[in-house]
């Protein structure tokens, strides 16, 4: 889906939600200088790989949190863990470097690729901030309309304190 199709997916879903356009972010330090209407609500998402890559996972995490992927993999029981390269974003998730999103799980037929979301998000609002699969903006909707819209479909979604 194009930025477009995901603002369609979500209203034909009935997914309320606010929309912050911007120029093209690549990084949160440049999401940093946007003038947001949620602070500290925005998402950092990392799309990961075992080192067979069999299994991929989407991490998304509150903006300014770090996340050690060596400590991930010993609380998730996964082999090593690096960074997937910007070819297979691009085959399995449809979105370039700096659009990686949640979102774009929507883009795959693959269900096995899992979901892990920062716990902190359901907290105060629920609001979370991220990427329409574009990095020219920043879709804000219920955290709650997230994890409904990635179990609906079908992908394993894992709530982590971080």
């Amino acid at each position: 889906m194009n930025k477009q199709e995901t603002y369609d997916y979500l209203k034909t879903h009935n997914i309320k939600f606010e929309i912050t356009e911007h120029e093209a972010v690549f990084n949160m330090d440049e999401l940093g200088r946007v003038d947001v209407p949620y602070p500290g609500r925005d998402a950092k998402n990392l799309f990961v790989r075992d080192d067979k890559k069999q299994n991929y996972y989407m991490i998304t995490v509150k903006g300014a949190k770090r996340v050690d992927l060596k400590q991930f993999k010993k609380d998730h029981g996964t082999r090593h863990l690096s960074f997937a390269s910007a070819d297979d974003l691009q085959n399995i998730l449809k979105l370039i470097p700096g659009a990686v999103t949640p979102l774009g799980l929507l883009n795959t037929d693959d269900k096995s690729i899992a979901f892990f979301l920062d716990e902190d998000f359901e907290k105060d609002g629920g609001v979370i901030g991220v990427h329409p699969c574009d990095n020219t903006a920043t879709v804000w909707l219920q955290t709650k309309d997230l994890v409904k819209l990635i179990k609906d479909h079908g992908n394993p979604v894992t709530l982590i304190s971080l």
